[in-house]
């Protein structure tokens, strides 16, 4: 399902599209622990990306096992599935990392996160409309040249 078809099937339903929640990541029922190579494995980043996330605060802290290890739970995953839709809007890093502190500053900084949130929003439906201006010239021009193509078949010697 396109992100079009997920928008207009909230609009139909009268839902926001952000409540609905994610999909969740392939783990193990039960499993609470996971090392930082099963994280990237889960999510596509890298170990570096993960180290560089937690270090510029973008990532709450990650416990450690007995031997000093990185462990992910649960709830880091989720976390970086949000992570990853908020750089997909084009969200800034300094912007995330800011949102990431209002989290855990707790539940008075919800105003601050809603105005992130809606300004993001914001943007992300600007690019959606420059995006769909661009698809019909595209569209537009695809039809050109296949009806060209035809014409040209057409008038070919056979």
């Amino acid at each position: 399902m396109t992100v079009m078809e997920t928008m207009a099937e909230a609009a139909d339903h009268e839902t926001d599209v952000c409540s609905v929640p994610p999909k969740r990541h392939p783990r193990p029922d039960g499993q609470d622990s996971y090392t930082i190579s099963e994280v990237v494995a889960f999510t596509g980043l890298t170990a570096h990306t993960l180290r560089w996330y937690e270090r510029i605060g973008l990532m709450p802290h990650i416990d450690r096992s007995h031997t000093g290890q990185r462990r992910y739970c649960n709830a880091d995953l989720d976390w970086l599935d949000l992570v990853g839709k908020l750089r997909l809007t084009g969200m800034p890093v300094a912007d995330m990392v800011r949102y990431a502190g209002l989290v855990r500053a707790g539940d008075h900084t919800y105003s601050e996160r809603r105005d992130l949130l809606e300004a993001t929003r914001r943007d992300v439906l600007a690019r959606i409309t420059e995006l769909q201006d661009t698809l019909a010239v595209l569209n537009r021009k695809i039809d050109f040249y296949t009806d060209a193509g035809r014409a040209l078949a057409s008038e070919r010697p056979r």
